[in-house]
Parts: structure tokens; sequence; C-alpha cells
């Protein structure tokens, strides 16, 4: 020990220009790195020499073995070249299993401990210092630990298939930026996708679509097939296979968490086993018949075969997005409802969740579910996923567990980029920048509220990707930020200096085989955003003769004159919606007005039902009794585009005005939106 803290005396007795450089390498940022003069250098394999022993011990030395760091192990420390592991009782300051200190000195590395996930995540420092350093590393000490225990990343691989190879390069960079649950969504009505021995139409029928990827699919009868039909896309996981993916996020020291879902997004379960639904008829019902003993049968029999393949404490149940449709009408249903005095369809969801809870339990097993789960009432021992913006604070001020994964920064199936640069994704708008700018822990909770968000999870839903490299684009480099929101003290985050790690990060990640979006060639936000636009009608009173709808309501009565235009997205609060309904609307100049342009910008998005309008007319009016129709103006968008497009409607001339009518006719698709952000007048 006293040789040690002579390395550590020579190491941090002076600080140099090495901190800014060093600085800008390791994701997430550590919490504590103060740096020394000189460096380190590699002449020949470190001589290792750790206090872990079993199991552990072999895992950590075999993956520092396949890893870029050359080692030998010894049973005698060595006085230079050595690699030192080692599980201490404690480590001052640091009170995460976590946690771990990384101490690069003139003669050798130290990485402390108390336990091997903490030596795991310093070994991830140090290998990152090494990728960029090479054979001279500087010298540095680290004192690192986690923001939140909590650090996950969802994949759904019912909509589209992924291979075990695929999965496993995805928990190696996981685990390269400590993240450490990994959220298995293993069924939903798009495919079911693992092995169960005793309903075996699971994975003969259901687990196959005779459709090349989602989208044919979902647009051609949403139907399944069976496996040997010539034109059968999908897969499943053997149960074997499942093992092996487990032991493999293991030996990352991640948590697998499969999800099965109920009682809605059940589709294909019940096409294949119609008795479980209210009609009793496969491609009528997407809800599990709650009032149906079989119903519980299943899905016990079911968690019977998971529940020995995932050590995880936690098995996810889903919840979410249950039309509760067939159980108004169902007979089983209601009477299960008049049986257990349930006052609504809602409660009769939670008396499943309670029911299923109560099975978990008895199992040794903990549930997680969407937050719809909090609908009905809800064991207050059952965690919550909060992906609804309006269920973040209802679940913890209601006193549950919450991991935070709200769809406006955590949802990286959103376009990263300007949509009419990128590959068709989800509609709305999620750029890097967004996604680390995200505090988990909303203002205005106590300190005991604070201590009830678990963490952090980025959900990856892959309806829009139909291959493992657009996959992996949606997700690299976005992951990484939100590695960093789930790790790094708050207070040490910087945009502009994460972005340069991450664009290292992306070239790194395209030399080990991944496909990254490639980063330095962002466009970002939409330039007509950032500033505001100055025209004759900003702060003109509007009447509204069709009103806009609630849930996109923007500035409301301001929005279309108030100077500012929306972004990429029709969510982002500025693009106001209209909804099965023209846009009709009166401006009001407040004196005659000589004017020599009217327009506006609508949005169309094919993926969220978003249309130009079928046609714009412009009036102008000196009483507002009399109108003269300056133009009638018509899209040169087709409506079958599917790239997210946005076209002006407008009017150049002279006429004077005291009123503007414009009105959008809306485009003639049943469930359409229109969406415009301002009408501008010079």
């Amino acid at each position: 020990m006293k040789l040690i803290s002579f390395y550590l005396f020579i190491l941090f007795f002076a600080i140099n220009s090495n901190a800014a450089t060093i600085s800008n390498v390791i994701i997430p940022k550590p919490n504590s790195l103060v740096t020394g003069k000189g460096t380190f250098t590699f002449t020949k394999p470190l001589k290792l020499t750790t206090n872990l022993s079993g199991d552990e011990r072999k895992n950590l030395l075999g993956y520092i073995k396949l890893s870029n760091i050359q080692v030998e192990e010894t049973r005698i420390a060595e006085k230079n070249d050595f690699l030192h592991l080692l599980i201490v009782d404690s480590l001052s300051g640091l009170s995460s299993p976590e946690s771990y200190q990384l101490s690069i000195t003139v003669h050798g590395i130290i990485l402390k401990s108390t336990t091997g996930v903490g030596l795991f995540h310093g070994i991830q420092s140090l290998l990152q210092i090494r990728e960029v350093f090479k054979n001279k590393l500087p010298l540095v000490e680290i004192k690192d630990s986690p923001r939140f225990a909590y650090r996950g990343m969802h994949l759904d691989v019912s909509r589209h298939f992924y291979t075990k190879a695929f999965i496993k390069k995805q928990l190696d960079m996981m685990a390269y930026y400590k993240l450490n649950n990994f959220h298995w969504h293993l069924t939903d009505g798009a495919g079911w996708r693992i092995e169960i021995k005793k309903y075996p139409l699971l994975t003969d029928v259901a687990a196959w679509r005779p459709f090349p990827n989602w989208k044919a699919w979902d647009e051609g009868g949403r139907t399944y097939c069976k496996e040997d039909n010539p034109i059968a896309n999908g897969g499943y996981y053997t149960q074997e296979d499942v093992k092996e993916i487990v032991a493999y996020a293991k030996s990352r020291y991640i948590t697998v968490i499969p999800e099965i879902e109920m009682p809605g997004h059940s589709e294909e379960v019940l096409a294949v086993y119609p008795q479980l639904s209210c009609s009793g008829k496969p491609y009528v019902d997407s809800d599990f018949c709650i009032g149906n003993e079989s119903t519980f049968t299943f899905l016990q029999d079911v968690l019977s075969e998971i529940i020995p393949l995932f050590p995880s404490q936690y098995i996810h149940i889903g919840g979410d997005e249950a039309s509760k449709k067939g159980w108004k009408t169902c007979p089983l249903c209601q009477a299960r409802m008049r049986t257990n005095n349930l006052k609504n369809e809602n409660e009769l969801q939670s008396y499943l969740i309670h029911r299923i809870e109560k099975f978990l339990n008895s199992k040794g097993k903990k549930i997680i579910g969407w937050d719809e789960i909090l609908e009905g009432g809800l064991s207050s021992t059952t965690t919550v996923m909060a992906w609804r913006d309006e269920s973040q604070l209802k679940s913890i001020k209601s006193g549950h567990q919450t991991i935070m994964t709200p769809t406006a920064y955590c949802y990286l199936d959103f376009y990263q980029d300007a949509p009419c640069t990128q590959p068709e994704a989800m509609s709305a708008f999620l750029p890097l920048k967004k996604v680390y700018s995200f505090n988990p822990i909303p203002n205005g909770l106590t300190v005991d509220e604070q201590k009830l968000i678990l963490g952090v999870q980025a959900n990856v839903w892959t309806e829009r990707m139909p291959t493992v490299d657009h996959t992996e684009y949606m997700i690299y480099p976005r992951l990484l930020a939100i590695a960093e929101v789930g790790w790094t003290a708050p207070e040490l985050k910087s945009y502009p200096e994460f972005r340069e790690r991450a664009i290292n990060a992306v070239s790194m990640l395209k030399s080990k085989g991944y496909h990254p979006f490639d980063l330095k060639n962002e466009v970002g936000r939409r330039q007509k955003s950032l500033q505001p636009v100055v025209h004759i009608a900003v702060g003109k009173p509007v009447k509204y003769l069709t009103m806009y709808e609630a849930k996109y309501k923007a500035n409301e009565e301001k929005t279309l004159t108030d100077g500012l235009l929306g972004d990429w997205s029709y969510s982002d609060e500025r693009w106001q919606g209209f909804l099965e309904k023209d846009l009709d609307v009166i401006i009001n100049l407040e004196k005659i007005t000589d004017i020599h342009s009217v327009s506006a910008q609508f949005m169309q998005d094919y993926g969220a039902d978003i249309w130009m309008p079928s046609g714009v007319t412009i009036s102008v009016s000196q009483d507002g009794i009399i109108y003269e129709t300056l133009s009638t103006v018509y899209p040169h968008i087709s409506l079958t585009a599917r790239k997210v497009s946005f076209e002006d409607f407008g009017w150049k001339g002279s006429a004077k005005a005291l009123y503007i009518h414009y009105k959008a006719s809306k485009a003639n698709k049943s469930g359409g939106w229109l969406f415009t952000d301002e009408i501008e007048l010079k």
C-alpha cells in the first residue's frame, strides 16, 4: 500500500494540459477526473494481479484478454507495467456498488472497487482511454459513480426480429457505455418471439408473417402464417437461445428484463388461440378476455416457462394501450366486473395486473409495466415505466418506484435530423442535443420522492427499422446521450463538449462494424424556427371559425400571428393541429393596410396522418362583411408522398385589407390532420 500511495503522489503533484484532452474521451463523463504530468507507456503486456476469485475472476480476466489491453497474469505484484484489479472494502466518497477508482500512474494502472461490476465499469473507462491514446496513456485518477442505479435500453424484436449475434453486439456497446439493463420486448401484435413449449402455435404461426417487413404487414392485413410458408418473415428465440443471451449479458453485468405483453397488444396470441379473446374469433380482438379464466391459465403457464430463463428480479408485463373495446360488451368481462365490484374497464385491467402480480410475487419476481397500469389502481410494490409526460409525476406522487422513459427524450425511433435527409422514421424530431438535455428528475419533488426514480431508459421501437443497419443508425449515437444522462451529475454536463466526444465515438463505432448516424454532418434544427419572423400581422388578433385540437394547441389563439415558426416536428408546441376539419380563421389587422403577400406553411407526414390541405382560399375585406377572394391555391405534394414535407400556400399581389380570411380545406383522408404554424402577411 505504501508503494501505491507513492505512485499516486507522483501522479497528482501537478496539473497540466492533459485535462482538456482526456476529459473529451470517456462516455459517460466521469464525475471526478484529475490528471497529472507525463504518460504511462505500454511497451509489453501488463502484469495483471487481482484479488478477485471464482467465476467473477474468470469472467473479468477473460473479458480483458479479449480487449485491446494485453495482459499476463502473475501472483506477485510488479513494480512496473502492472495492472492491479482490487476489490476493496470501501472507496472514500463513493457509496454505489457500481463505483470505481481508476489510477493511471507512470509505472502502471490500479483499478479499485467494492464489487466486480465496479471493476467492470472501470475497465470500460480504461478501454476508452486506450482506444484514443493507444500506447501512451495520460496520467489520471478517476473517481466515478453513477447518478442512477437503472440505466437501460429497450429493444422491440416483435416488429422486426433480430438475431442472437445482433443482440450480443448491442450488449457489447451497452456495456462499453455502462448501461446495465436490457429490456427485451419479446411479444407484441406484430409477432411472438420466444419459445413456449406448452403453446407451440406461438412460434409455429404467431412468430411469422407473409410480408417482408412490418410496414407491409401493417398495411396488408396484419395476418400471420406458418413457418414453412415460402414467404414467411419473422423468427423467434428458443429457450436455449434465451439462456445464451442472458448469460452473455450477465458476463457484461447487464440484467435482461423480458416483456410479455398483456392485456393489450396481443393480436398475435389471439390469432392462434382465439378462445382467449372476447369474441372467440381470430383477427377480431387485440386484448385478452379478462373475464375468461382460461386467460389466466395461459398467462401463468407462459410466465412459468419465462421465469426460470431470466434471473432478473423483474418481469415486464406491458399493460399499455389496451383498447378495452371488447370488454365493454363481453358477458364474461362484465360478469367479472360485477362479481368483483369493479367500477369500469380501467379497474378490470387493474384486476388482471394485481392478479398477475400476486402470481409473480409468489415465484419471487416483481413486475414492471408501462404507465397505463396506474389506471384503475395499482399495488404500491409495482414499478412503473413512465413514457407519457402526464404519468411521470402521477407515478411518483402515488409512491411507485419509477423508471423515466418519456417519448419526448427517450424514443429512438423518432427522426434524429432533418426528416428530408433521413430514412423513414416515426414522426417526431429527437436530435442528440434534446436527448442529452433530459433531466429524469422533474422539478418540485421532495427528497424522498426523488429517491423513487430508479433511472432512465432509451426505447428502440422498430416499426420503421426493417434492417439491422437502419436499427443501429437510429440507436447510435443517441444511446450514448442516455448513458450520460443516467450516469453523470447534471452540473458536469456540457452539450458542446459531449458532442465532440460523440463525434469521436461515431468514428470508433464505425471502425468496429456498427452503423451510426454521421453526427458531424448533422443538419440540425430547422433554420426557420430559430429566429422570430417579422410581418405586419404579428400580434394581431385571430378569430377561429374552426377550433384547433387541445392536444396540439401550440400558443392557442396567438399561434398563427406570434412570429414563431415550427421545427421539424408537429409536436414541438409551435405547430397547431386541426383534426378532420378545415383550418378557417380571420385575422384582424386593426386598420386598413396595404398588403402584398399572404402565406402559411403546412406539413405533410404520411406516418402520422398529417396531410397537405386539399386547397387554400385567401380572401380580404375592408369592413368584415364583404370579402374578395384573392386566390385559391392547390397542393403540389401528392398525398402518396412518404417523406415529411413542407409547402407554402399563399398569394402575392396588391390589395387593401382590414381582415384576412384564410381557409385551408382538409384533405380527403379519414382521421387526417392539418398542421400549420404561422400566417405571414407582408
